[in-house]
């Protein structure tokens, strides 16, 4: 727990007197129950689903769908960690595991941390090997680790399913208790942003799927006001200026409806509060934290790009500032101004055709748009381009990026 009087200057350690419990406006703090805003409906849908196995029954397999950002994975986390709760009051042994498949793709990198999961909720450590096995001893170690500590109910949360290579895991889990291999009854909360990733299910899997399917909203202003209000505790008392948890709502919800971004705007604000060693977050450092989140998103979109993509977009941005009248330009413009850059870089400039084929890969990625349209009397059709991004956050970003 932080405190407010830990603001000596001289302290090199000091943290200001903005915080009083940053964790709760971090991202992947999993809250009380309490806490969580604008799922009552989905929180009672997942709590029955969940509910047969806090007395000793089988867990519904359940599926979520929703964007980035709207309490899938929180409310999936909370719910189950509550039921793990309740099945104690019970006296059953309910146990849970939760797989980031984004971070584990693939069968056996999830199945380890499946069992690493479930052998850490158990307070087991060193019975899981980080490397050496397939993914279906993995899997054993997780059903003899059921069976040895007598787990009645096993759920298992396996967050962004549709980045998994395959469904071997899945298609495991649903017939563990069937073939015999695990003692214990297995559930699994399958969360998906992408509605169309049981296509690729077979037909036993996608029956085994239809228990239950929940659909997750983007928050409007008013719920994102209601999420950030519930965590304003992790501020010192009178510290947020009144206008700033509506101005990050209502931000949040007209780009995005994301409760994850929001709380990581005011996150932000209070850090930068914090760092000018001043004693109130105010509007001012919401505008600041989203400029900076702006940056850093563009910054990670042109991440491992290659400097001559760079100087392309530099071009683009340099000319979309200096050219108020217009904020399109055919590629023979953009690339005088690349060519300059590249100069200056000591860089060897591309060919125009290479530059050319460069900005329509960029309009892939959202981050330009390229369209032909025809030239006047005697001109042939060419293409032009615009930034489809604030062009000042592009050379912030680039700029950035340059001297890291």
């Amino acid at each position: 727990m932080e405190h407010r009087d830990n603001d000596d200057e001289d302290n090199i350690f000091s943290t200001g007197s903005i915080f009083a419990n940053r964790e709760l406006v971090r991202i992947g703090h999993v809250p009380e129950l309490s806490r969580i805003v604008g799922r009552d409906n989905e929180v009672r849908a997942l709590g029955q689903a969940l509910g047969p196995a806090t007395i000793g029954g089988p867990p519904e397999t359940t599926t979520i769908y929703g964007k980035t950002g709207t309490g899938k994975s929180l409310v999936a986390r909370c719910v189950t960690r509550e039921a793990k709760l309740e099945a104690e009051r019970n006296d059953v042994a309910f146990q849970f595991a939760y797989v980031d498949c984004s971070d584990y793709r693939t069968d056996a990198q999830a199945s380890r941390e499946m069992a690493h999961s479930l052998a850490s909720n158990l307070n087991i450590n060193g019975d899981v090997p980080q490397s050496g096995l397939a993914a279906a001893d993995y899997r054993d170690i997780t059903w003899k680790t059921l069976k040895y500590n007598n787990v009645n109910s096993f759920v298992v949360i396996l967050d962004e399913i549709d980045t998994l290579d395959d469904d071997e895991l899945l298609r495991s889990l649903s017939r563990a208790k069937e073939s015999g291999k695990a003692s214990a009854y297995i559930g699994v909360i399958c969360i998906s942003n992408k509605v169309e990733f049981r296509d690729r299910l077979n037909e036993r899997l996608n029956s085994s799927l239809q228990d239950k399917e929940l659909i997750f909203d983007p928050y409007d202003a008013g719920q994102l006001r209601e999420i950030l209000n519930s965590r304003a505790d992790a501020f010192e008392e009178d510290v947020l200026e009144e206008e700033v948890i509506p101005k990050v709502a209502a931000l949040a919800a007209r780009a995005h409806g994301d409760a994850r971004k929001a709380i990581d705007t005011l996150y932000e604000a209070g850090r930068l509060a914090e760092t000018a060693r001043e004693q109130t977050v105010t509007s001012t450092h919401v505008d600041e934290a989203v400029e900076r989140a702006a940056i850093n998103r563009f910054q990670s979109l042109i991440e491992g790009t290659t400097p001559h993509v760079k100087y392309i977009l530099h071009a683009l941005a340099v000319l979309t500032v200096e050219t108020p009248k217009t904020d399109v330009f055919r590629t023979h413009r953009i690339y005088n101004v690349y060519s300059n850059f590249a100069d200056e870089d000591g860089a060897e400039p591309l060919s125009e055709e290479r530059v050319y084929r460069l900005l329509k890969e960029q309009s892939f990625l959202g981050i330009t748009e390229s369209n032909h349209t025809g030239g006047g009397r005697g001109e042939g059709s060419y293409l032009e381009h615009r930034l489809l991004q604030d062009p000042e956050i592009v050379l912030q970003a680039l700029g950035r990026a340059k001297t890291d």
